[in-house]
C-alpha cells in the first residue's frame, strides 16, 4: 500500500499529496521533510515555487524556522510540467498562487508515475477557498491539514487573518501582515460589525 510518506517504485501511476492550512502552520516545513525523506529513499526530487512569492531568496523555499531547501522558481504552472521531466518526486510550494490549470498539470504528472507533494494555503484572508487548492484537495490521494497557534487564544488556528485593510486577494507578507487565528477569533475580528 502506498502511504502518504513513501513512494511506490513499481506502480505506473503516482499520487498527489496536499499539505494545507493557515499561515504559520508548518506547511513548507512538512513539504521539505517529505522531499528530504524521498531523497534518502533515492528518488530524484525537486521543489518548485512561484515567482510571485518574493519573501525569500529565489533559489530556496524557507520556513519561519529558517529551514531551507533548494527550489526552482517558475513564472507559471506550465513551467512545472516542462522542468519536472527527469524527477520522480515533485514538490510545489505556495500552490495557492498558481492558476487552476495546476490541477490538470498535477494529475498529468501523477498519471505518469510521479509523486506530487503540494503545499499551500487552503483559504485566503477572508476565509474563502484559495486558488487551485480546493480542487487539488478534491483530487489528491492524501490531504494533510495543519494548524497554527492562534495569536489571540493560544488554541488551534485554522484561519489566516490579514492585519491591514488591504482587500486584494494576493498580498505577499509575513507575521507583520498576517496572523493565525482560531475560528472564534477570526470571525469575532472580521465579522462582528
Amino acid at each position: 500500500m502506498l502511504s502518504e510518506y513513501s513512494s511506490n517504485k513499481e506502480s505506473n501511476f503516482g499520487s498527489i499529496e496536499v499539505i494545507c492550512g493557515s499561515m504559520f502552520s508548518g506547511k513548507t516545513e512538512e513539504l521539505i521533510r517529505r522531499i528530504k525523506k524521498a531523497k534518502i529513499e533515492k528518488f530524484k526530487t525537486i521543489i518548485f515555487k512561484p515567482k510571485i512569492d518574493s519573501r525569500n531568496n529565489s533559489d530556496f523555499v524557507s520556513t519561519h524556522n529558517n529551514n531551507k531547501h533548494k527550489a526552482f522558481t517558475v513564472s507559471n504552472e506550465n513551467e512545472i510540467l516542462i522542468e519536472s521531466k527527469k524527477y520522480q518526486v515533485i514538490g510545489i510550494d505556495e500552490a495557492q498562487f498558481f492558476g487552476k490549470s495546476l490541477v490538470d498539470i498535477c494529475n498529468k504528472l501523477a498519471n505518469n508515475g510521479k509523486r506530487i507533494i503540494v503545499a499551500g494555503l487552503d483559504m485566503d484572508f477572508r476565509g474563502k477557498p484559495f486558488g487551485p487548492m480546493p480542487y487539488l484537495m478534491a483530487t489528491a490521494e492524501f490531504v494533510s491539514k495543519l494548524h497554527g497557534v492562534c495569536n489571540q487564544t493560544g488554541g488551534m488556528a485554522n484561519y489566516t487573518n490579514r492585519k491591514s485593510k488591504n482587500k486584494k486577494q494576493i498580498k505577499i507578507g509575513d507575521d507583520k501582515e498576517y496572523e493565525p487565528l482560531s475560528r472564534i477569533s477570526f470571525f469575532s475580528k472580521n465579522f462582528n460589525d
